[in-house]
């Protein structure tokens, strides 16, 4: 039987929302072990002079425990 923990996790990037997740997933596997999975919570973009300058996601990141 495996114990699965849940976490959030908040990430920006000024490409695109998909490279916001991949940077979240990919920073917290640092120091996180044993991620199994995640799931967007939210999305949000920051705006200035009309264009988009950074897009947000929280995520939800789900890991196995020793």
């Amino acid at each position: 039987m495996s114990v699965a923990k849940i976490i959030e996790i908040s990430s920006e990037s000024t490409s695109s929302f998909e490279d916001a997740i991949r940077q979240g997933i990919e920073t917290g596997a640092k120091t996180v072990r044993n991620i199994q999975g995640a799931w967007v919570k939210e999305q949000s973009v920051v705006v200035e002079s009309g264009k988009i300058v950074k897009y947000r996601v929280v995520l939800k990141v789900t890991f196995v425990l020793d």
